[in-house]
């Protein structure tokens, strides 16, 4: 799939780093670090601008490592990025450990994954189906 993409960042376009990767890294771009404190939430510029064909999305996702060893994560996950939106990408970050955390420009800091998807009708009914799960939400299931 081809995808037009402005690149107004000092960094190299994302690309796959494996040939089965499923998302692309998307990096910092800045022209002075962040110190991301506890718990602080900050948007952080890519200098990335796309556009997407109707019917499919950009959706932003957290970096496994990152969030494991640093806990930094996507803080709208997954955010999505829609194909009539022409502005650049930012992620939305935060620092959910008990350190400050510096983002530093290039850092790669989430990953982008595009994605197809539907659209929906809704039919407006007074009953839905039964199953067998019914309105058992949150934990019904059980843990085991």
């Amino acid at each position: 799939m081809k995808i037009n993409i402005i690149n107004k960042s000092q960094h190299a376009l994302p690309s796959y780093e494996t040939i089965a990767s499923a998302g692309m890294d998307l990096r910092a771009n800045l022209t002075e670090s962040i110190l991301l404190q506890p718990l602080e939430r900050t948007i952080v510029k890519t200098g990335l601008f796309i556009e997407l064909p109707i019917g499919y999305e950009a959706q932003v996702r957290p970096r496994s490592g990152l969030a494991f060893k640093n806990g930094i994560t996507v803080l709208n996950s997954p955010g999505t990025v829609d194909a009539d939106y022409r502005g650049e990408i930012g992620v939305i970050l935060v620092n959910l450990s008990n350190q400050a955390f510096e983002i530093q420009n290039g850092e790669r800091i989430a990953q982008l994954i595009i994605a197809k998807h539907e659209r929906a009708e809704w039919f407006e009914v007074q009953e839905l189906s039964e199953t067998s799960r019914g309105a058992g939400g949150f934990g019904s299931t059980g843990v085991k």
